[in-house]
């Protein structure tokens, strides 16, 4: 599907479900190819990524595009859970904007990750409590 084409179906979907931006929709299309070619799945017959695989791919590749502020850019765009990625995905997928198998089902996304913890703790240092902050000259 070209670009334009994908543009024109995300608006129809997000004039239908205004919880999430065309910048979700966007995104998580990408974090599919992302997952896919980790996973090498792009060489294989059967191209399909589970729920489960689509959410840590989703994960690293939000780490990857945009570092700490990973958590406060999916959530400006209205990705504040695992089940906002999965709506957004079967959104996509009833567009025919994404494939599925007969065995997924939105449920697959329900509890998949704490949004809060992975999108910090890659960022926390570890600082001892007993060090003092250092001295500028």
């Amino acid at each position: 599907m070209n670009d334009l084409k994908f543009k024109e179906a995300v608006d129809q979907i997000v004039r239908e479900d205004p919880r999430y931006s065309p910048e979700a929709y966007e995104f998580i299309s990408k974090a599919v190819v992302f997952t896919m070619l980790n996973l090498e799945r792009d060489k294989s017959p059967n191209h399909h990524v589970t729920g489960k695989e689509l959410l840590e791919g989703f994960r690293q590749y939000a780490i990857q595009e945009f570092g700490p502020m990973a958590g406060e850019i999916l959530k400006s765009w209205g990705l504040t859970d695992s089940n906002a990625v999965g709506n957004v995905v079967f959104n996509l997928v009833n567009r025919q904007l994404l494939g599925k198998s007969e065995n997924d089902t939105l449920s697959d996304f329900k509890g998949g990750f704490d949004f809060e913890k992975a999108f910090s703790e890659p960022f926390k240092t570890n600082i001892p409590k007993n060090s003092k902050p250092p001295l500028i000259a």
